[in-house]
């Protein structure tokens, strides 16, 4: 089954359990592992970076600056001949731009003899083998060209234009070997580009003016032809006009309408107090509440006597009768004075009706006055049209006239007034030190860049390092339970000691070699909560990786706790157990399955710890599936219950299939890696191949571990501790 497919999902979750957080003091520990290589790669670095920059030529900056100071000649209605310069960013920085042109730096370098100079003429330095150059004067045409132009480039290339922060002032920096000649460039280059610019507007100055006085010719001819047409219609078609150009026809119009609507108001007037007045009689008033009655002196008078003589009379009523001569009389007085009241009313209505009439017929002699004007001036009118298209046509060629006259005149007076649109606001002085290289600058920027990159290849290193180092390691990237570690012996012992690793478990029962098989019986015992454990099934997935001295040792280790241990040797092609029994057997395990041989009789006494061994015979070999058969099974059965620990020493996964038969009947299976050499890959596949069997995979154990390198390498792990707590065993 390939293990890519079948367990892909696994490994997503365990790349992403690696990248959960980042462990700096497990960084720490990769690089303490790798310290001797972050040195050598950060010395080599730093020789390469710093070495380079402090065997240069001292470079010398010199700096001047200008400000860009615009000012706009306006030479044409409709364009600017001289474009002002705006004190905006787009503008300022095409200035910059305008600094770096090959143009300017050609008049920089005809004005300084740069291409008689080495450091920017490549063609007169000193050539190492190479035969002698060809003179300057005799190059071709073509080939000086192209020297002229590496020449300008370089000028530019000892430039650096920059404008100072948001300000309109832009500096220039010219580098050099030679102080004076940096200082020389700087200011020259300033100089020239003022005088460029001094040069385009003037060329751009007497281009205008040129233009303009051969426009303002053809314009001043159109001028006089078109106000001569105009006077020639007006005196054909009598349209004669008054101050303000306006026609006699017009001025006439004009007053009769001012004097129409005058009288046209004063004829409303009447009428309305006509209307009035006779609104109040036919509602029967007696015409004493008319406004105008109401206004008349006489009226007043009349009302003031009748008021006089009604007091009399009702002072007379009081004292006399009816009839009495003195009240008749005054009765007589109040008729007359009312007569006289009704006879002043009826004048005034008379007078209303008298002047609402003279109105009226007013309105109606200026009404005729008017319309006998209109239609003189219709007449008029319909001459004036094309009147109005000749003095149209006058009047825009005269307004265009005045308008390039007067540009003419200003852009004339500017002919010798011409300014830039900067100005050099400070020159540049002579260097009074080197600034470049910069030793300070160049030690740490070497320092960083050699840290970073030495950094970067540790990191890389790290990153190709294929093989398991940690516990967390086989956690994070297998996803399987860490069991133990086991120390090669080389790492924890002298090197004058030459014992095997299965005698030193026996011999050494309490040291740091022994420590790591108590580790793994413990965990093998105990991983599986609520299960005896009693078949272990110890395989790895390539040879080499001590399945058959971790079995051994673990046997011993177990037997010398107080345990029944039995070591089943189920590699049919290596049979490795047999080395360790110290003579030859002649039946083992096939001949148990067959039949031939009793369990009993097979087995072989471990005599330094009181282990047990099935071997396999020399000669023996089948190519039958045996692991398969029920045989097997009840042979297993059989061990189970005549020992306390049964440990089947298997082949590798990868290269016998028999082990994925056999792992499945175990009670749990222990993975050996070999530390730092076996491909993460291969246990992973490995794993995969026996999970698909069905087999219970108890974990990874870590096998031939270098205790001493492991303090660098396995940060969270014990073996990181193995230099505080490695006095506490017994050698």
């Amino acid at each position: 089954m390939n293990i890519i497919t079948q367990h892909a999902p696994e490994d997503t979750q365990s790349g992403a359990r690696l990248f959960q957080a980042v462990d700096l003091n497990a960084i720490i520990a990769d690089f303490r592992r790798f310290s001797r290589f972050f040195a050598a790669i950060f010395v080599l670095a730093f020789i390469a970076i710093v070495l380079p920059i402090l065997t240069k030529a001292p470079q010398y900056t010199a700096t001047s600056s200008v400000m860009i100071d615009p000012r706009q000649i306006n030479a044409a209605p409709d364009q600017d001949v001289l474009s002002g310069l705006p004190p905006d960013t787009t503008t300022i920085d095409t200035e910059v731009q305008v600094l770096y042109s090959n143009a300017l730096a050609d008049r920089v370098v005809t004005s300084l003899k740069l291409d008689e100079d080495p450091e920017f003429n490549g063609y007169l330095k000193p050539k190492m083998f190479h035969d002698k150059p060809v003179p300057m004067d005799q190059l071709t045409p073509e080939q000086r060209s192209r020297l002229h132009d590496s020449i300008v480039q370089s000028a530019i290339g000892h430039i650096f234009v920059q404008r100072q922060g948001l300000t309109r002032i832009i500096a220039i920096y010219a580098t050099s070997t030679s102080p004076q000649k940096a200082q020389k460039i700087a200011n020259e280059w300033a100089r020239l580009y003022l005088s460029q610019q001094l040069e385009t507007k003037y060329q751009a100055t007497k281009e205008a003016n040129d233009w303009l006085n051969s426009r303002l010719a053809d314009l001043k001819v159109q001028v006089e032809q078109a106000e001569t047409a105009v006077q020639q219609y007006k005196i054909a078609n009598g349209l004669m006009a008054t101050a303000g150009d306006t026609t006699i026809a017009q001025t006439e119009i004009s007053t009769l309408n001012q004097q129409l609507a005058t009288v046209k108001v004063d004829q409303a007037e009447s009428e309305a107090r006509l209307a009035v007045a006779k609104r109040q009689l036919a509602g029967g008033s007696q015409g004493d509440d008319v406004g105008e009655a109401l206004n008349s002196q006489v009226i007043k008078d009349l009302r003031a006597q009748r008021a006089q003589v009604s007091a009399h009379l009702a002072d007379l009523e009081t004292k006399y009768g009816p009839l009495h001569p003195d009240i008749v009389k005054s009765k007589r007085q109040m008729d007359d004075i009312d007569s006289q009241i009704q006879a002043e009313i009826k004048r005034i209505m008379s007078n209303l009706e008298a002047q609402a009439q003279i109105q009226r017929q007013r309105a109606g002699s200026l009404a005729g006055s008017v319309n006998q004007a209109r239609g003189a001036l219709a007449s008029n009118n319909t001459a004036s049209v094309k009147l109005n298209e000749l003095q149209r046509n006058a009047d825009a060629v005269s307004s265009l006239y005045q308008s390039y006259l007067d540009r003419f005149k200003q852009t004339s007076s500017q002919a010798g007034l011409d300014k830039t649109d900067a100005r050099i606001v400070s020159t540049a002085t002579l260097p009074g030190s080197p600034s470049a290289p910069k030793v300070p600058m160049t030690l740490a920027i070497g320092f960083m860049g050699a840290l970073g990159i030495a950094a970067a290849a540790v990191l890389t290193r790290r990153a190709l390092d294929s093989g398991l180092t940690t516990g967390q390691d086989v956690e994070q990237v297998l996803g399987q339970p860490y069991l133990a570690g086991v120390a090669s012996l080389a790492s924890t012992v002298d090197k004058s000691v030459k014992t095997s690793p299965t005698d030193y478990v026996v011999e050494k029962p309490l040291s740091v070699f022994a420590e790591g098989f108590r580790s793994l019986r413990a965990s093998l015992l105990y991983t599986r909560l609520g299960e005896q454990v009693k078949i272990v099934a110890v395989t790895s997935s390539l040879p080499g990786e001590g399945k058959t001295t971790t079995s051994v040792c673990l046997a011993r280790t177990a037997a010398l706790s107080g345990q029944s241990v039995v070591i089943v040797d189920c590699d049919l092609r290596r049979r490795s157990i047999n080395a360790f029994i110290g003579r030859d057997v002649e039946v083992g395990l096939l001949e148990v399955l067959a039949g031939s041989a009793k369990l009993e009789d097979v087995l072989v006494k471990d005599e330094a710890s009181g282990a047990s061994f099935l071997p396999l015979a020399p000669s023996a070999y089948t190519p039958k599936d045996v692991f398969g058969l029920p045989v097997m099974d009840k042979l297993l059965d059989d061990l189970r219950k005549k020992f306390d620990l049964v440990i089947l020493d298997t082949a590798p996964v990868l290269a016998v299939s028999d082990t994925r038969i056999l792992a499945r009947k175990a009670d749990i299976v222990a993975m050996l890696v070999r530390w730092r050499k076996t491909q993460r890959k291969a246990v992973g596949t490995s794993i995969g191949l026996l999970e698909d069997t069905g087999a219970r995979i108890g974990g990874v154990v870590l096998t031939q571990v270098d205790v001493r390198e492991q303090t660098k390498y396995g940060y969270g792990d014990s073996g990181y501790y193995y230099k505080q707590y490695k006095k506490y065993y017994t050698e």
